[in-house]
This record gives structure tokens, sequence and C-alpha cells, in this order.
């Protein structure tokens, strides 16, 4: 008995109790980390910070107003058009007409103001018609089964001649009447940034905690089970296509307000490669079933201080591509990489 009593006086820290060494848990910090780790947009987050601490501390002028803002307005339109591709992929389609849409919006938008509509009317009835092309593009990818690729780079040539057979290839101004609204609408420095950061945060409440998002993970991530679980496939997609449509026609009319023009040069393939790139790196996965708005964000963050701190550093534009293919890979590279850590559970502790 008193053996037995001695050995329940003795403090837990002896015999390796809840409170002892071997029951111990990880550190507050090592529990941070591991928390961090587990996050899409880790990776991201990280050579974001990594590129703005070199760029500040090797190039004078990085962290002046007007740096700061030419980042904002460089990432701002093609965040926004990159909300819609990200929802595309992550239900495991695609759309390479976005630059066209683009291109077209502020024409007909132009239009509508010619015609007495009021602004910013003009600019809700042009991104709703302009939902239309996205219509098509899920409408024939869906029940015709063409794939998005081919469906949306035919819609996208169409979009594309007819922007220019109504234009006669020509800029023109924006309506005198609207500029006013139009600082709202771009043309003042921030307000572009904030459209697109708005936008994103609403996207990711959507992508995250609704129903349709939830629905648009289950379609790119297994469709035959999402079909079995009674998910309205088609819908899903043709909604999205719709969205990504009328995303790329805002985008367009911010950009169109920004440049105080509208150019038949704007939009085009090269808008959806840069939108793109910042989807990939941002951890958006191309095979579809998951995607993330913050990591859009960021990635987009990126290209933008890497285009303005190789302005500030004179470093040719030619180079900037080259990073940017560098950066692509790399990121890719980086989300498989971790991706599978995390499929194995050996990110943040699950296995013990």
């Amino acid at each position: 008995m008193s053996e037995v009593s001695d050995t329940a006086e003795r403090s837990p820290d002896t015999v390796g109790g809840a409170n002892g060494p071997a029951a111990r848990g990880p550190s507050p910090l090592n529990r941070a980390a591991a928390v961090f780790l587990k996050q899409r947009e880790a990776s991201i987050l990280l050579i974001a910070v990594i590129l703005f601490i070199y760029f500040a501390v090797t190039t004078e002028k990085f962290f002046s107003h007007g740096s700061i803002v030419l980042i904002a307005q460089y990432m701002a339109p093609y965040t926004i058009i990159g909300i819609g591709l990200v929802l595309l992929m992550v239900c495991g389609e695609i759309d390479l007409s976005v630059g066209f849409v683009w291109l077209l919006a502020p024409y007909v938008m132009h239009f509508f103001v010619d015609s007495g509509l009021p602004t910013f009317l003009a600019i809700v009835i042009t991104v709703a018609l302009l939902s239309v092309i996205g219509f098509v593009n899920g409408f024939v990818t869906t029940v015709f089964g063409v794939p998005s690729l081919i469906t949306t780079l035919g819609t996208g040539y169409i979009v594309y001649g007819y922007a220019l057979t109504i234009s006669s290839a020509q800029q023109i101004n924006i309506p005198e009447e609207s500029l006013g609204l139009g600082r709202w609408f771009g043309a003042a420095p921030w307000s572009e940034f904030i459209w697109a950061t708005v936008l994103v945060l609403l996207f990711h409440i959507l992508l995250t905690r609704t129903r349709w998002g939830l629905y648009t993970v289950s379609v790119g991530g297994n469709l035959l089970g999402a079909r079995e679980a009674g998910i309205r496939v088609n819908r899903i997609k043709i909604g999205n296509f719709m969205m990504t449509s009328s995303l790329a026609a805002l985008a367009g009319i911010l950009e169109a307000f920004k440049n105080n023009i509208i150019d038949p040069s704007a939009g085009n393939l090269p808008v959806l490669l840069v939108a793109l790139a910042g989807v990939v790196i941002g951890g958006t996965a191309m095979q579809g079933g998951s995607g993330t708005m913050i990591g859009l964000w960021l990635g987009m963050l990126v290209l933008g201080v890497l285009q303005d701190g190789f302005n500030l550093r004179g470093i040719s534009s030619n180079k900037y591509q080259i990073i940017l293919g560098a950066a692509i890979l790399l990121a890719m590279i980086a989300n498989t990489y971790l991706t599978r850590l995390r499929s194995a559970g050996r990110l943040g502790g699950a296995r013990k």
C-alpha cells in the first residue's frame, strides 16, 4: 500500500503524466507554423513577402506612393478576370474568350451611353448582356460536349471580329458625360484596385461558404459523383461561364475608364495569359476540384511586384517574360509538392 501511495503522490512530471514532457504537445510557434503551412496560400504568401523585402532593399523607389499605385493598377484588372477563371478551373473548365469580351465591353457601353442611357445603367446592362457570351460557351460545352478550350477559342474570335467590325478598328474616347462617374469605375488611382479586392472577398465567400461554391468544387473534383449526388452539373458550369464573361466585361470597362480611351488593341489573348498566370501561381489546380480566390490575389500581387520591380531596376520587359514563365513552373512544382504532403498528412502534424 505504501508503494502505491508513493506512486500516486508523485508529480505527474516524474511519471510522464498529462503535464509531463512525454505528453506535451508542440509549442505554440510550431502549431502556428503547422496551421500556416496547411493553407493553400502559404507558399505564394511567402514568395510575395520575399519579393517585397528584396525590392525594398535593392530598389530605392520601390516603396514610393507612385510605385505602390502602379502595382495596384497592374494587378487589378487581371485579378477581376482571374476570379472567373478560378471558378471555371475549379469546376474543370477554361475560358479563352475573356480577353475578347474585355475588348468588346467598352464599345457596347459607349453605344448605350450614346443612345441616351445614364452611364451607370449602361454599365449594368453591358455587363449583364455580355454574360450571354458565357451562356453560349457553357451551353455548347455542356450540351454538345465540345471541350471548353475549343468552344471559347471559337466564340472568342467571333467576339473579336465583331468588336473590330463595329468599331472599324478605331480608338474612341470615353463619352464626356461618363467622365464624372468614371472616377468610381477605374479613373481614380485606387478605384479599380478596390473593385478587384472587394470582388475577391465576395467570391471567396461564394466559393468557400455557399452551396454554389461547394457544388462547383464537387463538379471539378468528381464529376460522376456530383451527377450521382443530384447536382445539376450543367447549371453549375453554365453559371460559372456567365459570371466569367460578366467579370471580363467589367474589367474591360474599368480599364477603358482608367486609360480614358476605348482601344481596339486592348484585351485579346495576352490579357488571358497574364490572368491565367496569376490564377496558377496563386494555387488553383488546372485539373479542377480546388482553387483559392485569396491565392489569386496574392499571385497577381507577385506579378505586379515583379513587373514594377523590374521596371524600376531598368530590366528589359523581355526578361520579365522569362521570369514569368519560370514563376509559373516553380509555383506549380511547389503547389503540387505541398498538396502531396497535405494529402499524406505530413503537414500540420496530421500523422502521429
